[in-house]
């Protein structure tokens, strides 16, 4: 048996359906650590932030309910990684940058180089000028030339 429901309604709003029949409407998911441990724990959130339900693992969700909770969290959820540096206009900042993600080809601005955060040794997190957030999930299986433009920022 699956502990909740979790289906849209008919504004497209995320709604959960507890096993015990109590329904929650405007549910949002998130995802406790969504940058160091993207596959672990989610809670489903009422409008004021409050958790209504905690799942450990939502890969051992039952589909189709599992395709749902991970289709909420991708809504919620927008942090392209990039996968290449094709161009940076300068060396200086603010600098364009053109860069393929897991999303398609791109281009931002860089106001500085406090916007590159590293996490760990390998994972990097970039602020573009207008505040979105590209990740870069291993640095190291980067292609060497995006590496080489990489280090002149860090």
């Amino acid at each position: 048996m699956t502990p909740f429901d979790l289906q849209r309604d008919a504004f497209g709003r995320w709604t959960l359906t507890l096993s015990d029949g109590t329904h929650h409407t405007a549910v949002m998911a998130v995802r406790a650590f969504p940058v160091s441990d993207a596959q672990g724990g989610a809670a489903l959130m009422d409008s004021e932030g409050h958790e209504i339900v905690w799942v450990e693992q939502v890969g051992e969700l039952d589909e189709p309910l599992r395709t749902r909770f991970l289709q909420a969290l991708n809504e919620r959820e927008f942090l392209p990684e990039i996968l290449q540096l094709q161009a940076v206009s300068s060396f200086a900042t603010p600098s364009n940058w053109t860069v393929q993600t897991n999303r398609g080809t791109t281009q931002f601005m860089l106001k500085g180089e406090e916007d590159i955060r590293r996490l760990t040794g390998t994972v990097l997190l970039i602020n573009d000028a207008h505040g979105v957030q590209y990740m870069i999930r291993d640095l190291t299986a980067m292609d060497k030339q995006s590496r080489k433009l990489l280090d002149r920022f860090l």
